[in-house]
């Protein structure tokens, strides 16, 4: 027999990406996103199949094993399509151009993400997770079609591609608005009545964390003085960490609740989650100083060096929701549930307390005779009921996580995503900043330099742009927006935590990339994709936050940070324009704009430039860093070189110059009293 011609084969044992190489031994051909298969379905006039999914998606893993393990659907599909596996980690450009496409074609949307498309790239056809039958059934209807009567999906193609185009339509507003704490009242009440008062976080289920929204609204709380939005945001915190969806054995966050009560979790653990909770308990500790924050922050990063830290200051992806129960069989969850007589086995006497503490009850059972562990009180009250000292209780806590992460180790662990994505590890970077100036913890400052070190060592192109991706010593694939944009903001924030210059620098010069390979004239924002990218069926501009902010918005608060810091108006001249573009959307979809309103706190309430300098620069510094303020942004050192600071030092004194909109208060020495300057609004 022959061998087979190269288009023929599976194609994916050439990736790195581990959810590309999950499906290498399928017997479908696969093949990868790249010019040469997309250049292939043209020259042959073939259907494409384009099925997106990650290495830690629960259904992905299903719909392969029911459908493409199966050699009668490989059979259809390797008769008749171009068959391209995606990685929607390595390729969020891909993912969201075709998402779009199915939530307009079927109104839902979701991983695995399957969709048929015409040679050139339009799409027909698509939805998610399919039974076999199902695809099959479809795969041959489509087929049959094609054949038969081309003109009628060239038409379908053609109606569905203006669809895409309205999408990203931004309408610009004729006038400008003026930008005043007025705004907000009627958002803030209409965000309000979506709240759940119970639980915590928005009502119904699903619930996904969403740090980005209570980054803002702690923040508005905090500076309006809404106590009940406060009260609510504190809630919130406290019952997704004690729920379910924080794991209090390892340490770190699962991806989202699939109930009310942020109980039983998607098991599987994303870096970019992990980042974003890290930074926002970080911010809540300094604001309350409640010792379980500082708690939950020290273990998701523990959890991070355990878990998802390379040698070389990498951090990996994400860990799998599915793993081997003790019969073998993949499960979702397995790691992270436990039986109650198992449980008791392991605690003896202590698992009474154990399980008033964890909910090993009613309310903590999932199903079968599994728990997930959640609780529903305060150390401190649970402690006071059993007559026990706050310390003697937490003693007990620590010889009940020995004794489970001892059990865990005997449990096969969760397949682990061990590839690198720039953004995710400049988010991570962002948090153990954050991490490092709430808890002064000098090893979390060292960590994030050995991340920049890897992104400026093996992520920074001769040329100064960026790669997406990292796994075995070999980086790829050009960046996207949102690699930009965190590591834009990562570097500003390194230089306000360390204030060292070359920080600042390669922020502003990673900001003149995307000036150059980003921008579109006419809205004024940036597309997502770099214009030295092959072209997608549509051009994207990501102006939605969600589960991760928008790299537009991250953008704009970029571009405003480092105006403040730089003192070139230009940069906020840039921010407001943007930020006016997006007003009509944020009032009618509030939650998904938050990074926008949180931008827009800048420009409507009082915000601080603070310079110090001087020979104990770093100290007094670290006493600004260590307290909430959000509206500031901090120079220190003697470099002449940073507006904020140009001028400004005098021989053997340590002065604090608080300014507000480049006009400063006297220079003094005293860091609470300047602290009262910032403070008095």
């Amino acid at each position: 027999m022959e061998n087979p011609s190269p288009e023929h084969t599976n194609e994916l044992i050439k990736e790195n990406s581990p959810y590309l190489l999950q499906h290498a031994h399928n017997p479908v051909n696969w093949k990868a996103w790249n010019d040469e298969s997309l250049d292939l379905a043209q020259n042959q006039k073939k259907l494409i199949i384009i099925s997106v999914g990650y290495s830690a998606c629960h259904w992905c893993h299903v719909m392969e094993h029911e459908s493409f393990e199966d050699p009668e659907v490989a059979e259809i599909m390797n008769k008749n399509y171009i068959s391209i596996k995606v990685d929607r980690e390595e390729r969020p450009d891909v993912d969201q151009v075709y998402m779009n496409a199915v939530q307009i074609m079927t109104g839902a949307g979701g991983w695995p993400m399957n969709v048929v498309c015409l040679p050139d790239g339009r799409p027909v056809w698509g939805g998610t997770y399919f039974r076999k039958e199902q695809w099959k059934d479809a795969l041959k209807q489509i087929a049959h079609l094609y054949e038969t009567q081309p003109k009628k999906l060239e038409e379908y193609a053609s109606r569905l591609e203006e669809g895409l185009k309205q999408v990203q339509l931004v309408d610009t507003p004729t006038e400008k608005s003026n930008l005043e704490k007025d705004y907000f009242s009627p958002i803030i009440e209409k965000w309000k009545r979506s709240l759940d008062q119970e639980y915590g976080g928005p009502k119904g289920a699903p619930k996904f964390m969403m740090p980005n929204n209570y980054e803002f609204l702690l923040r508005y709380a905090f500076q309006n003085s809404d106590e009940e939005l406060m009260k609510h945001c504190l809630l919130t915190l406290n019952r997704i960490s004690w729920g379910g969806t924080y794991d209090p054995v390892d340490g770190g966050f699962s991806r989202y609740s699939v109930d009310e009560k942020w109980h039983v979790p998607h098991f599987e653990k994303m870096l970019y989650d992990n980042a974003q909770l890290v930074q926002l308990y970080s911010k809540a500790y300094k604001l309350t100083e409640n010792e379980w924050y500082r708690e939950v922050v020290e273990q998701s990063l523990e959890f991070v060096e355990n878990e998802f830290s390379h040698e070389s200051g990498a951090f990996y992806s994400a860990l799998d929701a599915d793993s081997e129960d003790e019969s073998g069989k993949n499960e979702e969850g397995a790691y992270y549930t436990w039986r109650k007589e198992d449980l008791k086995d392991l605690l003896g006497a202590e698992f009474e307390l154990f399980a008033e503490v964890y909910n090993i009850n009613k309310f903590g059972r999932w199903e079968d005779d599994k728990y997930v562990l959640i609780r529903t009180s305060e150390f401190e009250e649970i402690a006071r009921r059993h007559d026990l000292s706050l310390e003697q209780f937490n003693l007990k806590r620590e010889q009940w996580k020995q004794l489970l992460k001892k059990e865990r180790k005997e449990r096969e662990k969760p397949g682990l995503d061990d590839k690198s994505l720039t953004s995710w590890n400049a988010m991570m970077l962002t948090g153990y900043l954050e991490a490092y100036q709430a808890l002064g913890r000098n090893e979390y400052l060292e960590r994030a330099l050995k991340n920049a070190n890897f992104l400026i060592e093996n992520q920074l192109k001769p040329d100064g742009r960026l790669y997406r991706t990292f796994k075995n010593g070999e980086s790829k694939i050009n960046a996207y927006l949102e690699d930009y944009a965190f590591c834009i903001e990562a570097f500003t924030r390194l230089y306000e935590s360390c204030f060292e210059e070359k920080y600042l620098q390669l922020a502003e010069k990673l900001l003149g990339v995307v000036e150059s390979d980003f921008a579109d004239e006419s809205s004024g924002l940036y597309f997502f994709n770099s214009r030295k990218d092959r072209k997608l069926i549509t051009e994207s501009l990501e102006i939605s936050d969600n589960v991760i902010p928008a790299s537009n918005s991250v953008m704009a608060k970029n571009l405003f940070r480092l105006g403040k810091i730089t003192g070139n108006l230009v940069y906020i001249d840039k921010a407001e324009n943007m930020l006016q573009k997006i007003l009509p959307k944020i009032e009618e979809f509030p939650r998904y704009h938050s990074n926008w309103l949180d931008l827009l706190l800048n420009f409507t309430n009082p915000f601080y430039e603070v310079a110090i300098t001087g020979p104990d620069h770093r100290d007094f510094s670290q006493y600004f860093q260590e307290k909430y303020i959000p509206n500031i942004v901090l120079a220190a050192g003697d470099s002449e070189n940073i507006a904020l600071l140009r001028n400004r030092t005098k021989k053997d004194e340590t002065l604090i110059y608080v300014c507000e909109k480049g006009s400063c208060k006297l220079p003094n020495s005293s860091k609470s009293q300047s602290f009262q300057q910032i403070r008095q609004v």
